[in-house]
């Protein structure tokens, strides 16, 4: 299971149980949504980079992030889209998000290294 205790202001950057719920315990799917999730992020950081001022992009870009977050268990990114995904002109929404998902980055490898160990 999981290494709950590693948080971004006290929420999990990992749920676990809740990656465990959603999958009915099947831990090579557990492996390949960590996979997708982890493509996704580095995709979506790079794109909210390129987005500029439009803000409709940077919306549909970060809501489609948090819901993928939250959706295997990544829950402190999730909310830090939720926190951002209005804030398209501000400089430092970027960097917030940035801040946890490279977070979550290093979870996902930590787990996957620890998966397949």
């Amino acid at each position: 299971m999981l290494d709950r205790s590693r948080t971004h202001a006290g929420t999990a950057l990992l749920d676990g149980a809740h990656l465990h719920r959603y999958t009915g315990g099947d831990v090579a799917l557990e492996v390949e949504l960590y996979g997708l999730l982890r493509g996704q992020i580095v995709s979506t950081l790079d794109a909210l980079a390129r987005a500029g001022d439009d803000a409709v992009l940077w919306q549909r870009l970060v809501h489609t992030l948090k819901g993928a977050a939250r959706g295997v268990g990544a829950m402190a990114l999730g909310d830090a889209c939720a926190a951002q995904e209005s804030n398209a002109n501000d400089p430092s929404a970027l960097e917030a998000i940035r801040a946890v998902a490279d977070e979550t980055l290093a979870a996902i490898d930590t787990e996957l290294e620890r998966r397949a160990a």
